[in-house]
């Protein structure tokens, strides 16, 4: 048997050994996967070498993660693949607020944060107001909807990057009957990502830059519609054009105006200057899938 004819063989029976998958998806999934991960590694000639340190790189990004911190999600974002999944499941509506990514650093059971409720509890940061409509495609109000919301402090850590179980600058509200909603938080500043795992070697190898531009994250959930999970960016930030994830888009970039002082819009008197966002966001309706 000749050399190639064996990596032929090979690729060939890998491929026919889901034929008899339960699923028709799962059969579809794993043998495109197989067909793409075989052509990888012919197309770059793998040495074992390679293939060997790629197996120690997964498995370190495995043992990093846990209920803090998602290193396979944070390895997914910078190769792009998150981006692109999102790219092809969002809402093909135009009217229906684009999706990013969801990002490492989301956390189960935040607290409830009433209307103008300071959901910063404690993070250092310039005060900044959040407020904003929550709509569907057809423009009506949606009441209820769930406003997940987290941040990163003027240090660039999110809470859980703190050697401690404090919760701070993430929380959630539900709109009022016109869909609204409004709260404090602390202006978002662009940040680099996490490089003291697998996933910042990579980056230095590649010599990559690790920074995010300033942006607050939102998890909007309501029955009927579909999950909408996406950031705001902050207008003007120099990493923009070069997110270490891939995460921008034009519709996504706010106007978080600085006021330098007076009364803020929950009727408080602010000697001190804060900043402020309005944003709107659009759900798209919730379709049901056939098969």
């Amino acid at each position: 048997m000749e050399y190639d004819d064996a990596q032929r063989v090979i690729s060939e029976a890998a491929v026919s050994s889901f034929d008899g998958s339960e699923s028709d998806r799962y059969r579809t999934v794993m043998q495109a996967l197989v067909k793409h991960l075989h052509g990888f590694a012919e197309e770059v000639q793998l040495t074992q070498a390679e293939w060997m340190a790629g197996i120690e790189f997964l498995t370190r990004a495995g043992q990093v993660s846990g209920p803090r911190r998602q290193e396979m999600v944070l390895l997914s974002d910078i190769l792009g693949l998150s981006m692109l999944t999102v790219a092809i499941n969002e809402p093909k509506d135009p009217k229906v607020t684009a999706s990013t990514v969801f990002g490492p650093f989301f956390v189960e059971n935040s607290p409830m944060v009433g209307r103008d409720g300071d959901l910063a509890q404690g993070a250092p940061g310039e005060p900044c107001f959040v407020s904003g409509t929550v709509s569907g495609s057809e423009g009506s109000p949606i009441a209820g909807a769930r406003v997940e919301v987290w941040g990163a402090d003027e240090d660039g850590l999110y809470d859980v990057q703190y050697d401690s179980t404090r919760i701070a600058n993430r929380g959630h509200q539900y709109t009022d009957v016109a869909g609204t909603f409004r709260f404090w938080t602390v202006m978002p500043v662009p940040y680099p990502i996490p490089t003291d795992g697998p996933t910042g070697e990579l980056l230095r190898a590649a010599r990559r830059t690790p920074m995010r531009p300033a942006h607050l994250h939102f998890m909007i959930t309501a029955p009927g519609y579909e999950d909408l999970i996406t950031h705001i960016f902050v207008d003007g930030d120099p990493h923009l054009g070069s997110d270490a994830v891939f995460g921008v888009r034009p519709s996504l970039i706010g106007d978080y105006e600085f006021n330098p002082s007076g009364t803020a819009p929950d009727g408080s008197v602010r000697e001190k200057g804060w900043f402020e966002l309005k944003f709107d966001f659009v759900l798209g309706e919730e379709v049901d899938e056939v098969g």
